[in-house]
């Protein structure tokens, strides 16, 4: 599997133009993607420059290197200037910190990468209801339901 990952506010906390602290065990569990179910990583960021150079140093310096950084033609070498160019990269998962809902801790992302289930799948019911907030969809739902169920009860 191809996943991009992007580094402010996911590999390491978000205090660009420095570095931030590493988020507890992003490095260790991208490390374990590579070596253990051989994904392939690309930094996927917005970084460029000396502030890119910065950063893949910092990951180099943990052992992390990328297969691809900010582009996905690792496999076709650079992209043919005459050919159509897409600036999206070819990934199958993204990981990052503007997610919808937001930056789960990378325990949990290693469990569902691994397990090849939903985040809602690898927790129970009970303690994803304590710990994650209904996101606007699923209210949103709850309401045309309920309106449903409205228009219904007014037919009978």
């Amino acid at each position: 599997m191809r996943i991009a990952v992007d580094f402010d506010g996911t590999i390491v906390e978000n205090c660009f133009p420095e570095i931030g602290e590493e988020r507890p065990f992003a490095v260790d569990v991208l490390k374990k993607f590579q070596k253990e179910q051989h994904h392939v990583l690309i930094l996927w960021t917005v970084r460029s420059g000396a502030y890119l150079d910065e950063a893949l140093k910092w990951c180099e310096e943990r052992g992390l290197v990328f297969d691809a950084v900010n582009t996905h033609y690792f496999e076709e070498g650079e992209p043919d200037a005459s050919a159509a160019f897409s600036c999206k990269v070819n990934a199958h998962l993204f990981i990052d910190d503007r997610n919808l809902g937001g930056m789960p801790d990378w325990t949990t992302i290693y469990h569902q990468v691994s397990s090849g289930k939903a985040f809602s799948m690898i927790i129970p019911e009970r303690e994803a209801d304590k710990r994650l907030p209904k996101n606007i969809f699923i209210r949103f739902g709850e309401w045309l339901e309920k309106i449903r169920q409205e228009v219904n009860a007014r037919k009978r």
